[in-house]
């Protein structure tokens, strides 16, 4: 497969706005990226991104925080943002994503919060006890072509799979095989299908791409994300990105899930955590 470019990738269409009015925009949310039947957070996340871009004086995202109030369906959207304030080094907007229900009533269903500021003017220096994961080489891990016929699914349909090239360490697919590790662990290697090298606003998706690990801790349901926090510290060098995500405790139906993601040049370009919702069968 040739590798698409900045620009011209399915999810550089898939997540493009139209600016209609100042601080309003028109957006499709593509049914190539959901997930069951409501459209991926990550992806979400990356279009709202690029709305709040648009509006602000700075181009990168350093930190967004996004609320999920009901799930997001294919079909047309509208994002409003405004601009908050805007500094010398960074600014802050904030941003909703609402559809329309039969009725033509407004439903609001995602609520953004973000500070943006410019990748290419942090400095260099990096003081950390941080390191990447340590994971098989990218052939060695898994992807879901790799899965045997009597395994357990992924629940539901998920047509995001298709655009994206995810492969798993072995060592946590033990609940494709009906036999979870209860460590609730997912670590793998991360790239979209077409290859198209990573941009800060591919990390927005990036962070909520893999299997939940709630898989790992023996459940099966689905796992909506109540809210998630990223954090995108620097643009990715390219290549496949490698991710290591962690939930150390699940309680009164909810979970959380710490995700780091590293690049070729084992450096830490993005960091999340979300509060997911663990729902039965």
């Amino acid at each position: 497969m040739a590798q698409a470019t900045i620009g011209d990738s399915e999810f550089d269409r898939d997540t493009a706005v139209a600016l209609r009015a100042p601080g309003v925009y028109d957006a499709e949310l593509s049914s190539g990226w959901t997930v069951i039947r409501a459209v991926n957070g990550g992806y979400l996340l990356a279009m709202m991104g690029r709305a709040l871009a648009d509006t602000l004086p700075h181009p990168h995202p350093f930190t967004i925080t996004a609320h999920y109030l009901t799930a997001s369906r294919p079909g047309p959207a509208v994002i409003r943002t405004e601009q908050v304030r805007a500094g010398r080094s960074m600014s802050t907007g904030q941003a909703s994503l609402v559809q329309f229900d039969e009725d033509g009533a407004e439903v609001e269903r995602v609520r953004v919060m973000a500070a943006y500021g410019d990748h290419g003017t942090l400095p260099d220096d990096v003081r950390t006890s941080a390191k990447p994961p340590a994971l098989p080489p990218y052939e060695h891990c898994l992807g879901s072509g790799d899965a045997p016929q009597d395994s357990a699914p992924v629940p539901g349909s998920n047509a995001i799979l298709d655009r994206l090239d995810v492969r798993l360490d072995p060592e946590t697919v033990g609940w494709a095989l009906g036999a979870p590790s209860g460590r609730g662990e997912m670590r793998g290697w991360f790239a979209l299908a077409d290859r198209r090298d990573a941009d800060p606003f591919s990390l927005l998706l990036a962070v909520d791409a893999f299997p939940p690990t709630a898989f790992e801790l023996g459940l099966s349901g689905w796992v909506p994300t109540v809210e998630l926090t990223a954090h995108v510290r620097a643009r990715p060098a390219p290549g496949p990105l490698r991710v290591a995500i962690t939930t150390r405790n699940l309680a009164g139906g909810f979970l959380e899930e710490d995700a780091e993601i590293w690049d070729s040049q084992d450096r830490l370009v993005a960091q999340s955590r979300q509060l997911a919702r663990a729902l039965a069968d």
